[in-house]
């Protein structure tokens, strides 16, 4: 999803709060993003070629539009027509080479993106004949086929990365060499024929579910993240979140918070908001004395949070909506309460950090006034109530974000400031179709790896393999999902991620006995914060880049600072109320009451502070009280409360001797 930037040349910006601050240059920002995220590595073009790819982005979203206020195509239709505007613009704008020159497009570079164009509209230009032949093909829709899963995995290389290409690319060798692969993995093989004109022909590869999915919803959220962008929602965020915390005790680390929280509910490209809003956020943590590591940190967990931060999430979580069979509304509401307790437990680290470093908050001479900017821009806000309340009324996520988008641009158009022309609504429908390109060619590629799972059975193969090698037990099964999340996870984006193990490693954790939604959060989760958990970490990486900071120790701080997103998941594994299933209301109130409360204790844990320095045996006492009361039981919740109260009176003993800080501002 795209990332929502930073104008400071909005009105109520805090251009004054920056006194005094190293400024990230853009260059610099298109530098780290350049290196952490393939997406940001697309061609300058002027001239021509860049209004024939602007024609092309434009058309594209029109595309989309047309069909979701009309009616869809059918699958194969509506999909081959979505993977024929990404791969065009694909092998137009990203070169085959990170060296090549960008600002130039050679002939071949037009005959590679013609000849995609023509294969991504192979099924639509064929539909009705290959219907129905009934599996009986010709060549041409082998060689077809062939042609289609060679340039959706050479597009992914150059917009997504090689680890996706590699997973796909081993998928297919396995559907091709089944006899030969040992143990329970082994299967009788496909001919090429079989391979090809499953994964190109049907909906069960290329064209199946991921790329419907992109197809549909995801496309009109990501172009609805775009509108909201040019009107200045971004800044916004960023000046409520100053305005609601920038005086507290550090509170550009909370500002920071606060804005990905936000972004969250339009964005979900977790790089993407690390390095815009980080480019504000982290020389300002810095100033006030944070540690490089720890300001960097901060930026990109909160970023990551972002993708599961509801109404809208990341891409995902409409895969997981189309996986389950269940309303998208189902699943936003599932992730409210995990989200909320992601973001309080960075919230209280942050705060204790804050006090164990003695770091003030800035002068509110220095902050927008709240009223004074809800005054001025709060009517932004309205798309996103307009989408809530479309979504909670049982309407379709594409008829949401449709309202969205037409609210989006009328509400703009209530303030000066914030109207959009029309040349700045077309220039939004490209941007919203580049931004689109990644996610469509991860879902493609995902789909290799789907069809492979559906031709040869692998996925319950592996399922079976993975509970017998935990023994059939339940916290061995968890950990050992966990860890496949995370591996897959580096490199590889969370959509795709979440495609593969849910496919994979869910179903062994549905066949103990976990509820499917639970099984499937699990995963997501965990495929989530791969993007902030060493040794490949993007995120922290994109932070550690405009801090200065050690990117593998950032990467560490980022974990710690995330610890909610790595304890909750086991949580509502073994209590389901926390996603809403087989709850009531006073049931909820008490699982978030006490869930925060246990959250408060394990972030002072983390950082080793809550009024009073801690030892390294009150630390683990605090966690262990903390995590008692983050489990929804009553009986943890007694034990909890009666640990953590002790602990406290100690605290404020401890205090009240003089001990109340480990650090000064210049060593935090």
């Amino acid at each position: 999803m795209s990332a929502t930037h930073n104008d400071p040349s909005k009105p109520g910006t805090l251009t004054s709060s920056m006194e005094g601050v190293e400024a990230v240059s853009q260059e610099e920002i298109e530098r780290i993003l350049k290196k952490v995220d393939k997406e940001s590595s697309a061609r300058k073009l002027t001239g021509i070629p860049h209004w024939i790819v602007y024609a092309i982005g434009v058309s594209w979203s029109l595309f989309q539009l047309y069909t979701a206020a009309f009616g869809l195509f059918p699958a194969q239709l509506q999909r081959s027509v979505h993977l024929a505007f990404a791969f065009a613009l694909t092998y137009i704008l990203f070169p085959a080479r990170s060296g090549e020159d960008s600002d130039r497009l050679s002939w071949y570079n037009w005959a590679i993106a013609l000849f995609a164009a023509y294969i991504g509209l192979y099924m639509a230009m064929n539909y009705m004949r290959i219907m129905m032949a009934g599996g009986d093909y010709s060549r041409m829709d082998y060689i077809a086929g062939v042609c289609g899963i060679l340039l959706t995995l050479e597009a992914a290389r150059r917009v997504v990365g090689l680890p996706i290409v590699c997973m796909a690319s081993f998928f297919l060798v396995y559907t091709y060499f089944g006899p030969y692969f040992p143990g329970f993995m082994a299967h009788r093989g496909y001919s090429l024929e079989r391979i090809a004109s499953h994964m190109y022909l049907t909906t069960e590869g290329i064209l199946g579910i991921p790329l419907g999915v992109s197809a549909t919803f995801i496309f009109l959220f990501i172009l609805f993240g775009a509108f909201c962008e040019k009107t200045g929602l971004g800044q916004l965020f960023i000046d409520i979140a100053n305005a609601v915390a920038g005086w507290a005790s550090g509170g550009p680390a909370k500002m920071a918070i606060v804005t990905s929280a936000l972004e969250g509910t339009v964005s979900g490209s977790s790089v993407a908001n690390t390095v815009q809003s980080g480019s504000l956020t982290i020389p300002m943590m810095k100033r006030l004395g944070y540690r490089p590591e720890f300001a960097a940190a901060v930026e990109a967990s909160s970023s990551t949070g972002g993708q599961i931060m509801p109404p809208i999430m990341g891409a995902a979580a409409f895969i997981m909506a189309e996986f389950l069979n269940v309303p998208y509304l189902q699943i936003a509401k599932a992730a409210a309460i995990p989200a909320c307790l992601y973001f309080f437990g960075v919230f209280m680290e942050v705060h204790f950090e804050a006090k164990r470093c003695n770091l003030r908050g800035m002068s509110r001479d220095e902050l927008p006034k709240f009223m004074v900017v809800m005054r001025d821009r709060g009517h932004l806000f309205v798309p996103l109530v307009v989408i809530i309340y479309f979504l909670s009324s049982g309407f379709t996520p594409i008829y949401a974000a449709l309202m969205g988008l037409g609210t989006c641009i009328v509400a703009g158009m209530l303030k000066r400031a914030t109207r959009m022309s029309i040349r700045d609504i077309v220039d939004v429908l490209a941007l919203g179709a580049r931004n689109s390109v990644g996610v469509a060619l991860a879902c493609a590629s995902a789909g290799i790896i789907i069809g492979t799972i559906t031709l040869t059975g692998l996925g319950l193969k592996l399922g079976n393999g993975l509970v017998e090698l935990a023994g059939g037990s339940l916290p061995l099964t968890l950990i050992f999902t966990m860890i496949t999340s995370i591996i897959l996870g580096m490199g590889v984006p969370t959509t795709a991620n979440y495609i593969i193990t849910s496919t994979i490693a869910a179903p062994a954790l549905m066949q103990l006995g976990v509820h499917p939604l639970a099984a499937h959060m699990f995963v997501f989760y965990f495929g989530i914060v791969a993007d902030i958990t060493p040794p490949v970490a993007l995120a922290a990486y994109a932070g550690s880049g405009i801090a200065k900071s050690n990117p593998f120790w950032t990467g560490v701080t980022s974990t710690k600072l995330a610890i909610g997103a790595f304890l909750t998941p086991y949580i509502f594994v073994y209590n389901t109320s926390m996603l809403w299933v087989d709850t009531t209301w006073l049931q909820m109130i008490q699982t978030l009451i006490t869930s925060c409360g246990g959250m408060t204790a394990i972030g002072a844990a983390m950082i080793g502070f809550f009024w009073a320095p801690m030892n390294w045996g009150e630390r683990i006492l605090f966690f262990a009280g903390g995590l008692m009361l983050v489990h929804p039981e009553v009986t943890t919740d007694m034990v909890g409360v009666g640990v953590l109260a002790a602990l406290l009176v100690f605290q404020r003993y401890k205090k009240r001797k003089g001990i109340v800080s480990t650090a000064t501002t210049g060593d935090a």
